[in-house]
């Protein structure tokens, strides 16, 4: 059983035990129904109280069962919730650090609730598309008060108990308890036992009013700006909409419309995405050739080559996580330079109340500089973020080999370059692992973690684990020019460069690409990166390979000066100091010019073409990155595109997105594609795993 059972006293404790964080499977909600049974039957027993083994009440659902049978097997929750219920003796939930989902709907169900100060306290089933579908909706309102209960279950964000039981007229929580949880609620419940032995009715939240002094004008108000701000995803409306059941209707009633709307949604593509994101993301950390246990070395100082943009943004990481950094650069302005930007991010994070001032100065109390690669010899992992090219990755590397400690972790942040050809400058291959940040690397949740042919096992559990603990999403890559996102990228843009040749506008192609939902466009994007950094890989990229055709109006826009925001020049025009992106003439004559030097007639392309152009390119260069092994799966190269590239996350990544497209149809499309005269047809031809898969009608999950 997933769930232990112990008299104190008169009092029956009932232990969820399965960790990480007690999710409510099938053998936690059978130990629950038969403590709850034999408390019943012990004439000894006058109460009962339910909690939570290690550091969790009760985080929900296990996701372990997550559509399998097993998720729906009686006891489910909701019959769960009904035995306690039914109780004739009190049941007390002694909440304690994490009571979330299921875990805060099985408290709700109990006639008492005690928590210990600070736990976290939410119903998060919005994040993954969903109303909450055990009574979160009924009962919480009518426990906390409408108001406050919409706010919890439309956000889906943890509160702290104690700010709860402060809310006015609350019956959420009967009592906070400093000190022993145990030996409180254990009094607590001896004491309400007490106080029903003369036959009195146990409390129920079911009986509760869930009322509001001006019911309709909130809801409507609730609606229209909670669908103002949800655009894309219909679950945050569904909440508005379930949380007026309980206020509208009786409390049966009530729960059979909040499982209507919780099975409706459970079968929208939006939910669908969400889930998928959400084990996609669990699924990153796991590598099959490197045991969960596998001895981790210290990282407890780590060097910075480099202090630019990406040098800074990256310390910015440790220093946060009060990791102490040493930054390393050539000359004493820069280095001046790159702390006076890393003062003024963290300033900016003072001024709006996100960071206290004390925080702010132990952080920069955690950084020190050096112009001598010498100081750099005790720090436990070196990362080098310096200029995108392979002879000054020689030089750093070679001179970090000749100084670091043995042991040390040494790290490039190149976004394309071999990472096995930089192992090679050093005497210690297995030493050297890719890190590749995303710009700004103090904000990117992305961490591309590169594994070279000779990269430790050690050393790759290391950085992951570090990765975590910088609160990145670390992916792992093989070794190939741009690893899993660049490397799909170039093929993005490379139809975004045809679709300008064949008829299109850069701000058609950006306004059809963010409708779809990116966050940007492929333009406003090269323009925000700077156009000289894709300028200079091209020169490389295409020098390698110059049998692939793409379009040369990126350098031709180069070649103009126009590198994008920081010259106020790209595929748009800036004013100094504004991101706004305003069409320029200049760029729609470059491109005019250039396609009737091709001998190009314009054609009327629609949105459809371009969305599916750009996101079929990435589907099968994603889906050759798979078969080869560079991405260990699937949904990483979702992930990767979801915290990186601004992919619409209620699309679930690239793959995932052509999941719900259905792999036939995509096949078909791409077909349609490679018939196109001025396209590339060879790119075209379906990827050997994405024909397997759509001939036999699978998909990438």
């Amino acid at each position: 059983m997933s769930a232990n059972y112990e008299v104190r006293g008169n009092v029956a404790v009932i232990t969820l035990d399965n960790p990480p964080v007690n999710g409510l499977g099938h053998a936690t909600r059978l130990g629950i129904t038969d403590g709850l049974a034999r408390a019943q039957a012990d004439a000894a027993v006058a109460a009962i109280v339910i909690t939570g083994a290690g550091k969790a009440f009760s985080g929900g659902a296990d996701i372990r069962e997550f559509g399998s049978p097993k998720a729906l097997a009686e006891p489910n929750l909701l019959s769960v919730i009904l035995v306690l219920e039914a109780c004739s003796k009190p049941v007390v939930a002694a909440i304690h650090s994490v009571c979330m989902g299921g875990g805060l709907e099985l408290a709700l169900g109990c006639h008492y609730r005690v928590a210990s100060p600070g736990t976290q306290v939410a119903l998060p089933e919005v994040k993954l598309g969903l109303v909450p579908g055990a009574g979160g909706t009924q009962r919480l309102p009518r426990a906390l008060g409408v108001e406050n209960a919409l706010n919890m279950i439309v956000s889906g964000e943890a509160v702290k108990s104690e700010m709860l039981a402060m809310a006015p007229g609350q019956k959420l929580f009967d009592k906070i308890i400093e000190g022993d949880l145990m030996t409180g609620v254990v009094a607590f419940a001896a004491e309400k036992a007490a106080e029903h032995s003369k036959g009195a009715a146990l409390p129920l939240v079911r009986n509760l009013k869930a009322t509001h002094p001006n019911a309709d004008g909130f809801f409507q108000f609730a609606r229209n700006t909670v669908g103002a701000m949800s655009r894309n995803f219909p679950a945050p409306l569904q909440c508005v909409e379930a949380v007026a059941a309980a206020v509208k209707l009786p409390f049966d009633a009530g729960m059979k419309r909040e499982r209507e709307i919780f099975i409706s949604l459970m079968m929208t593509p939006e939910s669908k995405a969400l889930r998928h994101a959400f084990f996609a993301e669990r699924a990153t950390s796991k590598i099959p050739d490197v045991p969960a246990d596998t001895p981790l070395r210290a990282v407890d100082k780590v060097a910075i080559i480099g202090a630019g943009t990406m040098g800074g943004g990256i310390a910015m990481n440790f220093l946060s996580a009060g990791i102490p950094v040493v930054t390393l650069e050539m000359k004493q302005d820069a280095l001046d330079k790159g702390v006076a930007t890393i003062r003024k991010n963290y300033e900016a994070q003072v001024k709006k109340g996100k960071l206290k001032a004390d925080k702010y100065e132990q952080r920069m109390a955690l950084l020190s500089t050096t112009l001598a690669y010498e100081d750099l010899k005790d720090a436990d992992m070196v990362i080098e973020a310096v200029f995108e090219d392979i002879v000054v990755k020689e030089q750093v590397f070679k001179a970090l080999d000749a100084v670091m400690k043995a042991g040390a972790i040494l790290a490039t942040n190149t976004s394309t370059l071999d990472v096995d050809k930089i192992a090679a400058f050093t005497k210690r291959p297995e030493d050297v692992i890719g890190t590749h940040f995303f710009s700004p690397a103090n904000v990117m949740k992305l961490l591309e973690v590169v594994r070279g042919a000779k990269t430790a096992k050690d050393v790759l559990a290391t950085v992951v684990a570090l990765g975590k603990k910088i609160r990145k999403t670390c992916v792992v890559s093989g070794v190939c020019d741009g690893f899993i996102g660049n490397r799909m990228i170039e093929q993005y843009s490379r139809q975004a460069g045809f679709l300008l040749e064949e008829g299109c506008t850069p701000q058609q192609v950006d306004k059809a690409v963010e409708k779809f939902g990116f966050a940007m466009g492929p333009f406003r994007m090269g323009d925000l990166a700077g156009n000289d950094v894709g300028w200079y890989i091209r020169k490389r990229r295409y020098l390698e390979k110059p049998n692939l055709r793409y379009s040369k109006t990126a350098d031709l826009l180069c070649e103009m000066g126009r590198y994008g925001q920081k010259t106020s020049a790209g595929w748009y025009d800036y004013v100094p100091g504004k991101r706004d992106a305003i069409p320029s003439k200049l760029v729609t004559d470059m491109i005019e010019k250039h396609r009737a030097d091709l001998g190009i007639t314009p054609r009327k392309i629609s949105d459809d073409e371009i969305v599916h152009r750009l996101v079929y390119a990435l589907v099968n260069e994603g889906a050759k990155i798979v078969e080869e092994g560079i991405a260990l799966r699937a949904s990483d190269v979702d992930m990767i595109y979801l915290t990186g590239y601004g992919f619409p996350l209620f699309r679930g990544g690239p793959m995932c997105y052509a999941d719900t497209v259905g792999l036939f149809n995509v096949v078909q499309a791409m077909n349609r594609f490679a018939a196109n005269p001025h396209d590339d047809a060879q790119f075209w031809q379906p990827a050997p795993l994405l024909a397997r898969l759509a001939a036999d009608g699978k998909s990438f999950s």
